[in-house]
């Protein structure tokens, strides 16, 4: 994409040129000759309404999972999430082989065992990846959404980016139905562990088995914090944080 070298940046259009400003400096492209309205109906452009739709229903569906666990999320920095996500619900939307082209769903291609294995173990920190930051099998029990690190040791399981003193677990069990876009979600309390401790047995229990018919979601977070002048803090913004997704059923 060509980059603005003037002194001058603009952002707007002029004649078939638009000018505009993206986190890496501003860029200019040339506008579409292609008007909307022939590409809502002229059949040369078939194949272009069908990408269209399936890329909508992979758009609302990521929406709706990331709004499903927003709390979770909320303690994790990555700015690759959002197209990371949707090139993964595109790879499970290609698993519906049910619907014909165009009408192809993220929903049908996670009710298959293939789709849920390609949901399984997605990271929502592509810079710190669970296996990176916790080096310890997880023991799961998926009716209770239970989650137990057994001796836990921190200084051996566990990674520690400069400044961290503590770390918190936390687990989370989602039921997110895609195509009637309801979702539960159920956290356990905050499990906050120093650094420095001893090996330990840790058990995250969600408050409650979450409601509804749709696919089950397991998750860890694993939160970094400083302590300092007597208070906690989190370390970072959230860019050693990991999140990641431990099962899907």
């Amino acid at each position: 994409m060509p980059k603005q070298s003037s002194i001058i940046k603009i952002e707007g259009s002029i004649d078939d040129l638009t000018f505009y400003k993206t986190k890496n400096g501003y860029r200019v492209r040339k506008k579409s000759g292609i008007s909307g309205d022939r590409i809502a109906k002229d059949p040369a452009f078939a194949r272009t309404r069908e990408n269209n739709r399936e890329f909508g229903d992979m758009a609302r569906a990521g929406k709706l999972f990331r709004r499903a666990i927003i709390d979770m999320m909320a303690g994790v920095q990555d700015d690759t999430i959002v197209p990371r996500l949707m090139r993964k619900f595109a790879a499970i939307k290609n698993l519906d082989a049910t619907s014909v082209r165009g009408e192809r769903t993220v929903a049908l291609g996670l009710d298959t065992d293939e789709g849920k294995s390609l949901l399984r173990g997605f990271d929502f920190n592509k810079g710190a990846p669970l296996q990176s930051v916790l080096r310890k099998e997880v023991e799961l029990d998926p009716e209770t959404g239970a989650v137990t690190l057994t001796d836990l040791d921190p200084g051996t399981h566990l990674s520690r980016p400069e400044g961290a003193t503590h770390v918190t677990f936390r687990s989370g069990f989602l039921n997110i139905g895609l195509d009637t876009e309801e979702a539960d979600l159920s956290l356990s309390a905050g499990e906050n562990v120093s650094l420095n401790e001893e090996a330990a047995t840790i058990t995250l229990v969600p408050d409650s088995v979450p409601e509804g018919d749709g696919v089950r979601v397991h998750l860890l977070l694993v939160e970094y914090y400083q302590a300092l002048n007597g208070g906690i803090y989190p370390l970072n913004n959230g860019a050693h944080n990991a999140l990641s997704i431990l099962e899907v059923a």
